[in-house]
């Protein structure tokens, strides 16, 4: 079961960053050449892993659960793609109330 959901703020413990949780994997869904290239902790691959909107970038990545805090700030994150996946911000949490194409 995934600790964080999608429109959850999260804190990257190793790497110090904000994001929002956009999707989650169950397990890693990578490919083995990305985890061996990247994933250079070796996390889990059958733990839950998430795609991540990173607060004040352009970028989205793929982080492991263990990785990964919740953020308590309340602070919105900005990233250009935040409105494509969520309508409002609500209590420290993204919230979508239409249905994604």
């Amino acid at each position: 079961m995934a600790k964080f959901q999608s429109g959850q703020i999260v804190h990257h413990k190793r790497f110090g960053y904000r994001g929002v949780v956009v999707s989650v994997d169950q397990t890693f869904q990578g490919t083995e050449e990305w985890y061996q290239q990247v994933a250079r902790s070796r996390p889990p691959k059958d733990n839950p892993w998430y795609h991540v909107l990173v607060h004040d970038s352009n970028a989205e990545t793929y982080v492991a659960e263990r990785h990964l805090e919740l953020d308590e700030s309340e602070e919105p994150i900005e990233h250009p793609l935040v409105s494509m996946f969520f309508d409002e911000l609500r209590d420290g949490r993204y919230i979508r109330d239409r249905l994604l194409n």
